[in-house]
């Protein structure tokens, strides 16, 4: 009988002691965790800032896939909000402020546990990726919060991994989204030609990206300047294709309603007489464009038709990348002029 008053006592003791432990632990925490993410800031930041976007890479869903998600009428932006609910209770997650391409703030609710804020904070690098950190804090816990965290090992162990492998995911899912990619051949059709400012030059096709990324935004900058009319989309005429000789001869093309007399030297005024052509259109990153011409070359072949010798070769880029940043998004269509 005394013995087992001795193990009443110590479990006793036990009991108070693992309370007095929990009482006077922190009434608050912070956990946090950072990433460089291949991907550039607004592309991190559209993928973030809508939480129809979250299932895909959350570790929770990864660990226990019988979560149940329920999105909100709206997902996106400050208000948008979603919740789930598992075998622990019912959670809910709401956007409650932004600074777009900087931080995203955020309100977390668990069960009857008190609120805690999320706070994303995005930071561009000059290589293009971004440094993201996901931190998530909370203040003024009562005792049984606490207790609910010590006994499942502290909110570090709880959170901190699940943060890691979300951003790791994060980062794979962004980096196969822009890469996504396809090349539809829409076949044969006549292109309106039409009057163009242009400059031309010649460079190793190494060099190709670099010397168009330099010559096409002056070109659009005289167009600006001086109030002329853009008829279209900015595009590329291929004078010259010389892959064993690393040599390319191009035009960089700004389309114009009328025909422009232009009083820069290296601004020059053209114009494309109606053609028959084959049309491609690429959508997806412009690394893709090789294989987009190769697969209209093909299908110039296998479909008996023959290259004019005289017309033109054009890339037309319909989308701008300062507002589309994601290259799964850009359009671009390929013009081969066939007789």
């Amino acid at each position: 009988m005394k013995a087992f008053k001795y193990i009443l006592f110590l479990i006793l003791i036990l009991i108070i002691g693992l309370a007095i432990y929990i009482a006077v632990q922190p009434n608050s925490f912070e956990v946090k965790r950072s990433r460089t993410i291949k991907a550039p800031v607004a592309v991190v930041y559209e993928n973030i800032i809508d939480f129809k976007n979250w299932e895909a890479w959350s570790s929770w869903v990864e660990e226990k896939p019988e979560i149940i998600i329920t999105l909100a009428d709206q997902t996106n932006g400050i208000g948008g909000s979603y919740s789930w609910k598992d075998e622990d209770g019912v959670g809910t997650m709401k956007t409650i402020d932004t600074k777009p391409m900087t931080s995203i703030s955020q309100e977390m609710q668990f069960g009857d546990f008190p609120k805690s804020d999320i706070t994303w904070n995005l930071k561009p690098n000059s290589d293009g990726s971004t440094e993201v950190s996901w931190n998530i804090s909370g203040n003024d816990l009562p005792f049984g919060f606490k207790m609910f965290s010590t006994l499942m090992g502290g909110m570090e162990k709880q959170i901190g991994p699940h943060f890691e492998r979300g951003l790791e995911k994060l980062d794979s899912i962004l980096i196969a989204d822009m890469k996504k990619y396809s090349v539809n051949i829409e076949g044969t059709t006549q292109h309106s030609g039409g009057f163009y400012l242009y400059n031309t030059t010649s460079c190793k096709m190494s060099d190709f990206k670099e010397k168009m990324q330099e010559m096409l935004p002056k070109v659009g900058a005289y167009a600006m300047v001086n109030n002329i009319t853009m008829a279209g989309k900015p595009f590329v005429i291929y004078h010259k294709w010389d892959p064993e000789n690393d040599a390319v001869m191009f035009s960089c093309c700004i389309p114009t309603t009328s025909k422009i007399v232009a009083t820069e030297a290296d601004i020059i005024t053209g114009q494309l007489e109606p053609f028959r052509t084959v049309k491609t259109v690429l959508k997806g990153d412009y690394d893709n464009l090789q294989e987009a011409w190769e697969k209209t070359m093909t299908y110039i072949k296998t479909n008996n038709l023959e290259q004019s010798v005289t017309g033109p070769m054009i890339e037309s880029y319909l989308t701008d990348p300062n507002s589309h940043p994601n290259p799964a998004d850009w359009i671009t269509e390929i013009f081969i002029a066939v007789n």
